[in-house]
């Protein structure tokens, strides 16, 4: 099947718009991809009518123009029939927002739907589900812009069967500043599934990680998952819900999926070179921390900070990780000590983690960065910065990017997060240095860099 038609559609129909309501969901996603998209919108109702000027065409045949795309809000039984005219009509794909299929026991116009779709070679997403999110061309999700925050463009793609925690992610993604180059809201799965997802965004230029939220596959529908997962070249994170048995009832209530036996598929995961976030938070800092580097790494970090306790934790959470923060030699330390300021390199404290203390400057900060990236052990730097400290400026974030490059090498910031510390993070951001705003994520950003191995 040809997917794209289902991310880049150059016209769609927005089929089950009301003519009295406005707040209708049909009727929100047809505004909003006709006012904000660059897409050709068009609304369909059985009776017909005017919709703001807009004329609503009566079926999918009549609408005398070539669609690419429906986006169907209607109830389960009339979907077949609506399939039917999309494929007499030449439309290319179709997503599916209605309930009230195989989720709540109505099998039959399930089945159907997927018969149609298979002779016609026809593709659709849902049933069931919040569909697309595809910047820059049209939006299916049935929320008003002013209620909902969409992150900026980038480079990470989101695969979820859950529509609430796609649209949780994606607000977190838009206050982490992480990019996101696709959105699916899987629901059913009924005939286009995390598999044929995998095989499109490997191709896609745009997409350099793919994320995705399962909570469970049909039959041998897991091992192809497994499969395809392992074979492909980019970054892949997963989250798996339906882990406890109270889990496993609800996912199978939701989306008619099977959770399956966790502890054998996470096993899988980790044989396969899957990233598996074990909360939504690590989801979201793993993709944020893929998304700048995806170049494994061994583990062993140093940490730098002017504040002892600082260190001292994030040392310990590293610990909770795997992560190794290997004491640098005594030769390795003077080597640090040599490019302090003297007044610095008396109270320094550079065994790793490395505590300038709180009367370092941006200069120490520096040459501390680039002498440590010179280690052969090091393949990645975690750099906590406390910027209430007088001899920090809002210049240090870029400056630090700039050494990152240059020893090529990943580097995290830690970073709290106040609006008065924008800058320093632009510093960073603007040159792909990922920053966290708790020293925990921070560390999990490294975690997610370890976790990772290419080509497995």
């Amino acid at each position: 099947m040809d997917l794209k038609p289902l991310f880049e559609p150059k016209s769609l129909a927005v089929v089950g718009v009301s003519l009295h309501n406005d707040m209708h969901p049909s009727n929100i996603i047809f505004y909003k991809n006709l006012y904000r998209y660059p897409v050709e919108t068009y609304p369909v109702n059985p009776k017909a009518g005017v919709l703001k000027g807009e004329t609503a065409y009566p079926s999918m045949k009549d609408i005398p123009h070539h669609v690419d795309l429906a986006i169907i809000s209607a109830r389960a039984e009339a979907v077949p029939g609506i399939f039917e005219n999309c494929i007499e009509s030449g439309v290319k794909g179709a997503v599916i927002i209605s309930g009230g299929f195989a989720e709540v026991g109505n099998v039959e116009p399930q089945n159907r739907i997927v018969a149609i779709a298979r002779e016609a070679d026809f593709p659709f997403i849902g049933p069931n589900c919040l569909g697309i999110y595809s910047p820059p061309y049209y939006d299916s999700f049935f929320f008003s812009p002013e209620r909902f925050a969409v992150p900026k463009m980038g480079n990470v793609a989101m695969i979820s069967q859950s529509g609430g925690l796609l649209v949780d992610q994606m607000i977190g993604f838009s206050v982490e500043g992480v990019g996101l180059s696709l959105a699916v809201s899987t629901g059913n799965k009924a005939i286009v599934r995390e598999v044929e997802l995998l095989d499109y965004l490997e191709k896609d230029d745009h997409t350099k990680v793919i994320c995705l939220y399962v909570e469970g596959f049909r039959d041998d529908e897991g091992r192809e998952f497994l499969q395809t997962a392992s074979r492909c070249r980019k970054p892949i994170i997963l989250l798996k819900a339906g882990k406890s048995p109270g889990g496993s009832k609800a996912v199978s209530s939701h989306t008619a999926s099977l959770a399956g036996d966790y502890r054998v598929f996470s096993s899988l995961l980790k044989q396969s070179g899957i990233v598996e976030a074990k909360d939504p938070s690590e989801l979201m800092y793993f993709s944020e921390a893929l998304s700048a580097y995806q170049t494994p790494i061994k583990g062993n970090i140093s940490i730098v900070t002017l504040s002892g306790g600082h260190g001292a934790l994030a040392t310990d959470i590293c610990y909770e990780y795997g992560i190794n923060v290997p004491a640098f030699k005594p030769y390795e330390q003077d080597m640090i000590r040599q490019r302090l300021k003297p007044a610095i390199a008396s109270i320094a404290t550079c065994v790793n983690p490395v505590d300038l203390t709180g009367t370092s400057t941006d200069d120490d900060y520096v040459e501390t960065a680039r002498v440590i990236g010179s280690f052969d052990d090091i393949d990645c730097l975690l750099m906590l910065l406390l910027p209430y400290a007088p001899g920090l400026t809002s210049d240090l974030g870029a400056r630090l990017s700039i050494v990152s490059r240059q020893i090529g090498k990943p580097m995290i910031a830690y970073v709290p997060r106040l609006e008065r510390y924008r800058m320093l993070v632009e510093g960073f951001e603007i040159n792909g240095v990922p920053v966290a705003h708790t020293v925990e994520a921070a560390v999990q950003m490294a975690v997610a860099m370890s976790m990772y191995r290419k080509g497995s």
